[in-house]
């Protein structure tokens, strides 16, 4: 249907929307079918009448452009647009900043929102997408809760607040990340969505934040001043500098997949239809693979453009270091590719990963989706293992449905699997057959995320009769097993002490708090105290998968010669040896499901770095000749080079 538009109208250009100078701007939009365009410029985004209204002229693809003289910073514009008739008022779908509710865009000179320094920070290193520990956290989450004493609640500038304690005297924060030693945070939606009404920000409102509206433009609900677009602006950049000054990347969590509106869309308003995808090219039937009302045509040229446009746009002007695509199996392989080529010449220690799967039937032919089991066409985008949580925890969508950790049997050579990256290994012929993954850098190890239950929550849904004691032996279990996994290790936030969304009273948990109050989705900044011991075995692995290069292999043949899987282990019992590690001459794990102890045998001296209470970077003790594996427990083994023992200096 639209292939003609594209052959005939595709636009190369990279200036779409407001270029900005002292001396003028220049305003472009691709509206190729549109009969009149105009620009109405405003003083502040509470004004209702535009104190200029100029007519655009129609160029070559079907690109409108106006060059206006003088020093526009901080003026407000929108678009009036005719289609077949009906003259509509829009923000421009390139504005890169906005008033309040996103409804007028801005034109902004960035560099007077730059902070002090900003010129000489770069982007997080990360060599290998294994190398990464990432931790999601949803903006608002991060300080709302009074139990953190931030000054900027919910807000951006959240971030830059150190030294904050909670009522225990534990840290909080900015300085919590780094005393956790995560390498990048996840940033859930902090673009302009359109479920919170920013010029109500002093009331509680709450949303997760995937129902786009400005794609471009930082939400106004975290910055101070959501009427002023600079603020936001400004604001974000201060955020991304603090998190980068302590060597902590960040991630976009994107929603190219679909809007929010979809009649009421600026996309519809600036050129109907064009960039949503339909059913058998029938216009008023859209595509809902996003479960959302509609779908965006990711494999139409200008659309294609757009997100490319806009990913480059954060990555350049906010030194965004990667991004999540959220429903990627709505995207198509070559927009992906693309995508991944363009953002690796600007930034090569980008990182790209998503959700692999959709939210319902497409149009998308199967084999351009960008989905899990296509993974193969994408070899530089990771994806998340689904596999990885339901087999360690049990079904994410069935409450009382038991998995590794947790109570269920039989499950060994899914354990192997999945901790071998699902790629093929030579030791597990069902993967050889049914891998996904090519390389383990396209595995995402997860078994906590916003969506579902925390894991904690559904540990007390399987094992409600379990003390606490026994469930954190679970809940310690299975974050080993993320980190102790050849892959990309995931967590959320406040996983580290137990995450909770309990319901007012308790014991019934909320699976999908999209919308759900603060009281159920902030980070109770207490629980680190609680459950300090908790936190610190999350600390330890992080500390020790970063110090140990054999668990963040990055290619398929290094995991097959250097991983080995052993045989005639006690029942559920899994374990395996790494060799090649950069500091141990062999790391030997094993991992025990069972609610019981079970005896081993060491054939040598080594020394136990991991077990059922501390995880670390040091030797707790050694072990020579017959030992007890501890129930619910993983315990990890480790004999040091000769080298690295003669060279290294070990001070307390």
């Amino acid at each position: 249907m639209f292939s003609h538009i594209d052959a005939k109208y595709a636009y190369e250009g990279n200036d779409l929307g407001a270029t900005y100078t002292k001396e003028k701007t220049m305003f472009k939009l691709w509206a190729p079918e549109a009969e009149a365009v105009s620009i109405h410029l405003y003083r502040t985004c509470k004004e209702e009448k535009p104190y200029r209204n100029l007519p655009m002229k129609k160029g070559k693809n079907g690109v409108w452009s106006k060059e206006v003289f003088g020093d526009l910073d901080g003026v407000y514009y929108t678009y009036m647009v005719t289609n077949d008739g009906l003259e509509q008022e829009t923000i421009d779908i390139y504005a890169k900043t906005a008033g309040a509710n996103g409804a007028m865009g801005m034109v902004l000179d960035f560099q007077k929102c730059n902070p002090a320094g900003w010129e000489n920070q770069g982007y997080v290193p990360l060599e290998h997408y294994t190398d990464a520990c990432i931790y999601e956290m949803h903006i608002r989450d991060f300080s709302i809760d009074p139990s953190g004493h931030f000054c900027y609640k919910g807000r951006f500038l959240a971030f830059i607040e150190k030294g904050l304690v909670n009522d225990a005297g534990d840290s909080v924060g900015i300085d919590h990340l780094k005393e956790l030693g995560v390498t990048h945070v996840h940033l859930m939606p902090a673009f302009d969505y359109a479920t919170v009404d920013e010029t109500q920000v002093h009331k509680p409102q709450f949303n997760w934040g995937y129902d786009p509206q400005n794609y471009n433009v930082p939400e106004g609900s975290y910055s101070t001043d959501p009427f002023d677009g600079k603020s936001r602006v400004a604001e974000f950049k201060r955020m991304v500098y603090a998190l980068h000054r302590e060597g902590i990347g960040v991630i976009m969590d994107v929603v190219y997949n679909h809007t929010y509106a979809t009649a009421d869309s600026c996309f519809t308003k600036t050129y109907p239809c064009y960039y949503y995808r339909q059913w058998d090219n029938k216009l008023n039937l859209y595509a809902n693979g996003s479960g959302c009302g509609n779908e965006l045509a990711t494999e139409r040229a200008m659309v294609r453009k757009y997100i490319i446009d806009s990913l480059v746009h954060w990555m350049t002007e906010y030194k965004i270091d990667g991004f999540r695509f959220d429903l990627m199996g709505l995207y198509d392989n070559e927009t992906i590719n693309e995508a991944y080529r363009v953002l690796h010449e600007i930034n090569p220690n980008v990182i790209m990963y998503g959700e692999g799967w959709t939210g319902g039937d497409t149009p998308l032919e199967w084999e351009k989706r960008c989905m899990k089991l296509n993974a193969r066409f994408t070899p530089n985008v990771a994806y998340f293992s689904d596999d990885f949580r339901d087999t360690v925890k049990g079904n994410n969508f069935e409450n009382k449905q038991k998995g590794y950790v947790n109570g269920a049997c039989g499950s060994e050579d899914f354990v192997r699997e999945i901790m071998s990256g699902r790629i093929p290994h030579p030791q597990l012929p069902n993967l050889t057959k049914y891998s996904w993954a090519d390389h383990p850098t396209q595995t995402v190890n997860y078994v906590e995320a916003h969506d579902n239950l925390t894991l904690w929550d559904k540990l007390y849904y399987t094992n409600p009769t379990a003390s606490v004691e026994t469930r954190i032996k679970m809940d310690k279990l299975a974050a080993a097993m993320v980190f102790l996994s050849q892959g990309i290790p995931f967590i959320q936030a406040g996983q580290e002490f137990l995450r909770s969304k309990p319901f007012p009273g308790g014991m019934v948990f909320d699976h999908n708090s999209y919308k759900s109050p603060d009281a159920i989705n902030s980070l109770k900044w207490n629980r680190k105290s609680e459950f300090r011991s908790v936190f610190e075995y999350y600390q330890g692995l992080i500390a020790f998968r970063k110090a140990h290069s054999a668990l963040r292999m990055y290619d398929n043949s290094q995991v097959a010669e250097n991983l080995w899987y052993l045989d005639n282990l006690p029942q559920h019992v899994v374990g395996f040896i790494l060799k090649n590690d950069n500091l141990f001459e062999e790391m030997i794990v094993f991992i025990n499901p069972n609610e019981y102890s079970v005896k081993l045998h060491a054939f040598g001296e080594y020394g136990v770095y991991i077990d059922s209470n501390c995880a670390g970077v040091r030797p707790m003790r050694t072990v020579t000749g017959d030992y007890d594996l501890d129930p619910l427990s993983v315990i990890v083994l480790g004999r040091e080079r000769e080298e690295y023992l003669e060279n290294s200096h070990v001070t307390d």
